[in-house]
């Protein structure tokens, strides 16, 4: 008796998943106990629990069981209802799960401990915002103050990044949401926006089916964990809404879009990556590229504009930043561990099920070439374009390679696991390609994930 080939291919698929998952798993163990050992040596990796930057401290909290619950309630019924749901009342559910996922995982730690004392210490913006009392004169003298060990010197996060991170939370104190309560909550509602942007991108650029596969892996996205609450929850939501915006119909979107994108390079140097994502996703939006392109790159540049007559100039702010970045812990933290073990790090926040994915989406951009291996001249060029036509392709690669370039660059030597939320949440498009009948393990493998390391570590934003 002969085997069904398809079942053959579906096997070996399987095979192959599992093969990934295997070194996902043993590039994580190599992370801790490579770090264990140098920690021991006494190298500075200044991670107590490298490669994540956290403590090592088992606990529960009255945040447990609402996690749970989430978890449950999103593998048991969600997978199936977000397949056969109207559209709007998908990403309202879709938000409001993500939101109670978040700060159920915060509350693990305890209402102060979790979100409300999470941004205030000496590290974190606000132990600045209360000594801003003119904006303008902030934002012209924001350079000055970026190098350490100098009169007024800025605090960690706030000297790490371009003034627009700063700024979010001073706006917030002045429309009377200051205090580190309501910090932390802008950060959880403001990331779980991602849960929305991401799925609305795809439907724009024709992936409806693809959008409502995706949805609850973003929803049970471990880097949640992060997410609520500190900064680069605001900085994700805040990218993913304008990559959603460059992907809508509206002619005036792109423009919006670009507006977003353009504040996003206040947010943090680290976004020019996503210039990256941005051209993918206008070469994957339906009509014209070039006013599409010239819409974006108008918002892009009357944000710019606005900062540098306001007097920072974005380029001065990056080369004091790198100076700043080899006065701290960046000096002694060894690339040759850090530039492998981020990779294991990454995992733990995007959740074991984007290797797997990942691998489906290469395979998926290699079956694209089917049908024109005898065409001749310019026959790789026509793949790569019939593979790039899909969203589920190409966003996920783009991220890839844009998570590749920051962590080559040696200027994301530890903490990624928040660091690259704004990318990681975009890799998670490629598990459209992972067959649906898995879909529920791989919730169940990335909720666990995330409670592991939030119940075993006390985590820092």
């Amino acid at each position: 008796m002969t085997s069904n080939p398809s079942s053959t291919i579906v096997r070996r698929s399987s095979r192959a998943d599992l093969i990934v998952l295997g070194v996902e798993l043993a590039l994580i163990a190599a992370a801790i106990v490579v770090g264990a050992v140098l920690n021991r040596r006494g190298v500075g990796l200044y991670a107590e629990t490298a490669p994540i930057y956290a403590f090592w401290r088992p606990h529960l909290g009255w945040g447990t069981p609402i996690a749970v619950a989430v978890a449950v309630a999103v593998i048991v019924w969600g997978v199936r209802w977000a397949r056969t749901a109207r559209w709007g009342p998908l990403l309202g559910a879709g938000y409001l799960a993500a939101v109670a996922w978040t700060l159920g995982l915060a509350l693990v730690d305890g209402w102060s401990a979790g979100v409300a004392e999470r941004l205030t210490n000496q590290a974190e913006y606000l132990h600045e915002v209360h000594r801003i009392t003119d904006i303008p004169v902030m934002l012209a003298g924001f350079s000055d103050r970026i190098l350490d060990f100098e009169p007024g010197s800025w605090s960690t996060h706030t000297a790490g990044h371009p003034p627009g991170a700063l700024l979010v939370f001073v706006w917030l104190d002045r429309i009377g949401l200051g205090g580190g309560a309501a910090a932390g909550l802008a950060c959880i509602l403001t990331g779980a926006t991602m849960v929305v942007s991401i799925p609305a991108a795809l439907r724009s650029l024709g992936a409806a089916d693809a959008a409502r596969t995706v949805l609850p892996f973003l929803v049970l996205l471990p880097g949640a964990v992060w997410i609520g609450a500190s900064g680069d929850g605001v900085f994700t939501g805040v990218v993913a809404a304008g990559l959603a915006l460059l992907a809508a119909r509206h002619p005036v979107a792109p423009l919006a879009g670009g507006v977003l994108l353009g504040f996003a390079l206040y947010l943090s140097y680290g976004f020019v990556l996503v210039g990256l994502l941005a051209l993918a996703v206008l070469a994957l939006r339906p009509g014209r590229f070039l006013p599409a392109l010239l819409g974006a790159a108008v918002g892009v540049a009357a944000v710019v504009v606005a900062f540098t007559v306001a007097g920072f100039w974005w380029w001065d702010g990056y080369q004091l930043v790198v100076v700043r970045y080899y006065q701290g812990w960046a000096a002694e933290r060894p690339y040759a561990y850090w530039v492998w073990a981020n990779l294991a790090a990454m995992l733990l926040s995007a959740g074991l099920v984007v290797g797997p994915a990942l691998r489906r989406t290469i395979d998926a951009a290699r079956r694209a070439r089917h049908g024109v291996d005898d065409v001749g001249e310019g026959t790789v060029t026509r793949w790569w374009l019939r593979a790039a036509a899909r969203p589920t392709i190409l966003l996920p690669l783009t991220a890839a390679v844009a998570i590749a370039a920051a962590d080559l660059s040696g200027l994301s030597k530890a903490e990624v696991e928040r660091i690259w939320l704004p990318f990681v949440v975009w890799l998670l498009v490629a598990t459209a390609h992972l067959p649906a009948r898995t879909h529920r393990w791989w919730l169940a493998g990335q909720a666990a994930t995330a409670l592991a390391v939030n119940h075993l570590l006390l985590t820092f934003s």
